[in-house]
């Protein structure tokens, strides 16, 4: 989609020069209400954006939109979730991230649905509708409200990724049915930040037993990273005592993110500790001017680089490879192991990373690899050991997944 300024591109459908457009971007226009003019696009129009606006309710005539698969209106004021929705007919990628939505009717959830996002919201029940969504791939609701699941799950079949961080599941078994651990394609799955994990993440290292290391000792460089939860740049850490050293400083973005809440992250960072196939960590930041939470990594070499790109729109759950990338069958048996020992020990650690990705995956062209990016990592729960090893049983199909997309591209069949 072609990146424009705002307010041209408002002014320049209100002028009817966006007739037959099938890409729509009215991003932090200052809207209440959705242009009269959008209307006359219903024949054409694929892609909507009205993110950053003040929008409380979509119009009945957005149903009309029948080529319309792809919808994002994050940071509104939505307090429900609009039932038009759910009559859009091809209707694929819906994002209402960051609204106050705390009503999901049971019309709004169209049954195309692939991938869903209601991150930080206000969403105590999801209606029974969404077991209907059975194309359902990627499930994103992090920091809502949600005490239980609709019964029904087995039927997403095709369920690849869940979110359910930083909500209020007082049981394992609400948050974590059998019937949603049982789906045959379930990989990456968060839940870390509810009352049932508490205890777990309150009993890990906190901050205060970490080595903090102050903001005034940090001399902050250029940005050389971003992911779901924070920014990642470069530092230069000049201690009170010791040696100038080069590091790297993640700075988290807010008090919830898609995967789940900050103080989760660090705490499994800091439970994860060292290890040869893992990125590490050297300390937490102390006495942020603004408060902002982070961690101190170690900064690693320039020729350190992710093994792919995040997924894309059109690949959702998988992986964005170069094209024409080719792996000697040698590396990729290097990474694969790299990965499995580093996945053995978070989980004798008590954890999972729920995230096992090629871009979560640091390599350096010579076969070693590093694990990075505990944003979606979860505590196993102590008491109920079936359910904990079909949380390790999901990080191990992400593995399989992660081999299996390397082997294709080292044309080797044997790995």
């Amino acid at each position: 989609m072609p990146m424009t300024a705002p307010e041209p591109t408002l002014a320049r459908l209100r002028s009817g020069e966006l007739r037959g457009s099938t890409h729509l971007d009215l991003r932090g226009c200052g809207l209440t209400e959705l242009p009269a003019e959008v209307r006359a696009l219903a024949d054409t129009l694929e892609v909507l954006d009205v993110s950053g606006n003040a929008l409380s309710m979509l119009p009945d005539g957005l149903a009309r939109f029948a080529r319309l698969h792809t919808l994002f209106a994050s940071s509104n004021r939505f307090t429900a979730l609009p039932s038009v929705l759910g009559r859009l007919p091809v209707l694929d990628t819906l994002g209402f991230k960051a609204n106050q939505i705390a009503d999901v009717p049971a019309a709004a959830l169209a049954p195309t649905l692939r991938w869903l996002i209601l991150t930080d919201n206000r969403i105590a029940v999801m209606p029974s509708t969404l077991t209907h969504c059975t194309r359902l791939q990627k499930l994103m609701l992090a920091g809502n409200r949600l005490v239980r699941l609709p019964a029904g799950l087995h039927r997403l079949q095709r369920l690849e990724l869940i979110r359910l961080s930083a909500n209020r599941f007082e049981r394992v078994a609400h948050a974590l049915p059998d019937e949603l651990l049982a789906l045959p394609r379930l990989a990456w799955l968060a839940h870390a930040g509810n009352p049932f994990s508490a205890a777990r993440e309150q009993a890990a290292p906190t901050p205060a037993d970490a080595r903090a290391i102050p903001w005034a000792e940090l001399q902050l460089q250029a940005l050389i990273g971003e992911g779901a939860s924070g920014h990642i740049h470069a530092a230069r850490w000049t201690p009170a005592a010791g040696a100038v050293e080069d590091v790297a400083l993640k700075l988290f973005k807010g008090t919830v993110t898609s995967d789940g809440l900050p103080q989760c992250e660090m705490a499994a960072t800091l439970v994860a500790g060292r290890h040869p196939h893992l990125v590490g960590v050297l300390g937490v930041l102390a006495g942020h001017p603004r408060d902002t939470q982070g961690l101190v990594l170690p900064r690693l070499a320039a020729h350190w680089a992710p093994l792919a790109g995040p997924p894309s729109m059109a690949s959702c759950t998988r992986d964005v490879y170069p094209a024409g990338m080719r792996l000697p069958p040698a590396q990729v048996a290097s990474v694969a192991r790299a990965a499995t020992e580093a996945l053995a020990h978070l989980h004798a650690q008590g954890l999972t990373h729920g995230d096992l990705y090629a871009h979560n995956l640091l390599v350096n062209g010579q076969g070693q690899a590093l694990l990075s990016d505990f944003g979606a990592a979860s505590f196993l729960p102590g008491d109920d050991p079936v359910r904990a090893d079909a949380l390790q049983a999901l990080d191990r199909r992400a593995l399989q997944i992660l081999v299996g997309e390397l082997t294709a591209r080292s044309g080797d069949p044997q790995l």
